[in-house]
């Protein structure tokens, strides 16, 4: 059985404070957790402690390269874009969430990115 993990991506050329970045990482593990609420990769990744890796993209075209990337092989996704209230304008892509998903899918993915 393949083990299922979440990764989110947090976009560091923001220069958020750790609380934002921690309220954008988790406003993105949620909402594609809820996008993949009635699929297998939901299910397993639950069964299987829900785990997540948080990783440093460095800007936002990076971000939405790899959101491309990872839509056009079926991933699951959640692209925050933040309202623009505290720190960053509106309109700023903060976080993405890739998965659940299977490891392996994952890391040919994220290889590339730093831990956070």
């Amino acid at each position: 059985m393949s083990n299922y993990k979440q990764a989110i991506l947090v976009n560091m050329s923001l220069k958020m404070t750790k609380g934002k970045i921690a309220a954008q990482v988790a406003h993105a593990s949620l909402d594609a957790a809820l996008n993949a609420i009635n699929k297998k990769a939901f299910k397993e990744w639950r069964r299987s402690g829900q785990g997540k890796i948080v990783l440093k993209c460095p800007d936002t075209e990076t971000m939405l390269k790899l959101h491309r990337q990872a839509k056009s092989r079926k991933m699951i996704t959640s692209m925050i874009t933040d309202a623009g209230i505290t720190q960053v304008p509106p309109g700023s892509k903060t976080a993405l969430a890739i998965g659940p998903e299977t490891e392996e899918k994952l890391v040919k993915l994220i290889s590339e990115f730093k831990l956070l």
